[in-house]
């Protein structure tokens, strides 16, 4: 199986490491020449432009920034889908819309080939080891035809119906993620302020009902000064602005959605769309005169989860 992967940034790049650590033959692109080095000196091939991937793969995987850039990606007149045929199959690895996933679907069907969204969930910490989760929303026969992919990428795959199922999950899971890392945020804001220890609060929600995958993360860069989390603003903004937009149309009136993305906009705008999501904290910091940190906490993230030693589908049932 030959394998073409468009978009080696924070994520994508270590999605495509485990494809070619792993044996596959994998095709690349990305707009940065830079980005694509490493690939192309560990053996792999480079595409001129999408469409000649398309016509060269089995595969084509895309993971870009923004549902606009993948619908270039896909639709110029050198683009996927001019490139794909009968039994290709097109995996969309991006947090993307999940209507606009539905749209280019269609425009892979007529093609003859076969769509599936897998959007990752887990950091890129975990992407680099191959224990980040990946849900997938397409047909059962798609899904049994790229689980070998998904579970060279991934540890936990989980199907989880038709094509977009997987986006809509994907954008509801980064919106509870950044509602999480923003009340931390307040949590040992305020922890601070009382004058409690924070690597004595940092375990404190960590052995409680506070804890979570965010804090077990995020928490730690935080408090060891890094607030790198590999993972921008301007994505948070991305993230849950196609949150709302999906519940605007389904009518659901939201309350915290709105005011976290106020927020990010906020941070966006003192301190740069490419600032790490973490460092949302130094508006707190900056209100409140404290410094957020933790001397002596480790300087590097500490991971729980162990290295991948295999793999799990999870059951939809579950």
């Amino acid at each position: 199986m030959r394998v073409g992967f468009i978009g080696l940034g924070n994520v994508g790049g270590k999605l495509a490491g485990s494809l070619l650590r792993n044996g596959y033959d994998l095709v690349v692109r990305d707009l940065d020449p830079g980005a694509a080095q490493p690939f192309l000196d560990g053996g792999a091939g480079w595409a001129d432009s999408p469409r000649q991937m398309a016509e060269a793969c089995d595969v084509v995987v895309t993971c870009l920034p923004s549902p606009a850039a993948c619908s270039a990606v896909m639709e110029e007149d050198d683009g996927i889908l001019a490139g794909l045929g009968s039994g290709k199959v097109w995996m969309e690895m991006s947090t993307t819309d999940e209507s606009e996933v539905r749209r280019l679907g269609a425009l892979v069907d007529a093609a003859g080939s076969e769509s599936v969204d897998c959007p990752v969930s887990g950091g890129c910490h975990r992407a680099a080891t191959g224990n980040i989760a990946i849900f997938a929303g397409c047909s059962r026969e798609a899904f049994e035809r790229v689980l070998p992919l998904l579970t060279t990428m991934g540890r936990r795959i989980l199907h989880t119906g038709p094509l977009g199922s997987a986006s809509v999950l994907k954008v509801v899971t980064n919106y509870l993620a950044t509602a999480n890392l923003v009340s931390l945020c307040e949590a040992l804001t305020t922890s601070a302020a009382a004058g409690m220890d924070l690597a004595t609060t940092y375990e404190a929600i960590r052995v409680s009902s506070g804890n979570s995958f965010v804090h077990e993360t995020e928490s730690q860069v935080i408090l060891n000064g890094s607030r790198d989390i590999n993972f921008t603003m301007d994505l948070v903004v991305k993230d849950v602005s196609l949150f709302d937009d999906l519940a605007q149309r389904l009518e659901v009136p939201l309350e915290l959605s709105p005011l976290l993305r106020e927020v990010f906009l906020d941070g966006q705008e003192r301190y740069g769309p490419r600032e790490w999501s973490p460092n949302i904290v130094r508006r707190l910091e900056e209100a409140t005169g404290l410094e957020v940190l933790a001397p002596g906490f480790p300087a590097e993230m500490v991971d729980d989860e162990p290295e991948q030693p295999g793999h799990e589908v999870v059951p939809r049932s579950r």
